[in-house]
């Protein structure tokens, strides 16, 4: 070992001289094999997602990228857009509105999730008896569980989608069943239907991947920067600076509703 003061380790990425290696494999080798989705994977755990993995991450990142100008991190772009700043303002400002209670819903519902197993095994009892106990306790407390209902979907179709490809590809597991049981056990309390929203589906989905709760903000910031970048791209091409910016005012004028073809992927 070196004994040169101030030396300090990373197990991620080697650079050396007209080669560049992240976890052991040559960057210009991965170019045109691996996807967006796979380097992500691969930065994190060190290795390559098997195919199945592979699918269900790109469809995650997918189901992020956009959700209109109403999200606070897009008005929180578009407005320092309008302002004049730069795109990297422009987009940090998007980025840092992604908080708590935008985005770090994620977090919010892989922490509960966890909470159910942990309570499982502490206390010897089903998870979905578990279950059950946290939604009747948080309600109690009124403290909110993260991941279910929406302000616009009584069905998000992002959350039916991804956990219905996470059945087909075999990557179903203890996870989605104990937010399956949070679910049940929210309707039961709430005597009302509350559907798993796309926070909850991927909270679920990033645990059965084994990807870290911390992580999970990281995550959605990284599926949410194209839609950004093109709302702000659209606010320098089509509005005017320094103007008020009422969300509930806008229409869409864009494209009418197509299929995708085979031949376009």
């Amino acid at each position: 070992m070196s004994t040169r003061t101030n030396e300090w380790e990373t197990k991620i990425t080697k650079i050396e001289s007209n080669k560049i290696s992240i976890h052991g494999y040559a960057i210009d080798e991965l170019m045109g094999k691996a996807t967006f989705a796979q380097m992500f994977y691969l930065l994190i755990k060190g290795e390559l997602p098997d195919r199945n993995t592979s699918r269900l991450l790109d469809m995650m990142l997918v189901s992020s990228v956009d959700h209109g100008v109403t999200p606070p991190s897009t008005l929180a772009a578009l407005t320092a857009a309008s302002t004049g700043a730069p795109i990297n303002g422009a987009i940090a400002a998007g980025i840092l509105s992604i908080n708590a209670h935008h985005g770090g819903a994620i977090e919010g519902c892989m922490r509960i999730i966890l909470e159910v197993k942990e309570h499982s095994l502490r206390e010897a009892i089903s998870p979905e008896n578990a279950a059950y106990r946290l939604v009747d306790d948080y309600r109690e407390k009124r403290i909110k569980i993260h991941g279910f209902g929406h302000r616009i979907h009584t069905r998000d179709p992002r959350a039916v989608k991804l956990l219905s490809a996470a059945e087909d590809l075999y990557l179903s597991g203890e996870y989605i069943q104990i937010l399956s049981f949070i679910h049940s056990a929210l309707e039961k309390v709430l005597v009302k239907e509350l559907a798993i929203n796309v926070d909850g589906a991927l909270a679920a989905l990033l645990l059965e991947l084994e990807i870290p709760a911390e992580l999970a903000n990281g995550f959605f910031i990284m599926a949410r920067v194209p839609g950004l970048i093109a709302h702000i791209h659209e606010e320098w091409m089509l509005q005017k600076p320094m103007r008020t910016i009422n969300t509930s005012l806008h229409r869409y004028t864009g494209k009418p509703e197509r299929s995708i073809t085979k031949a376009q992927l």
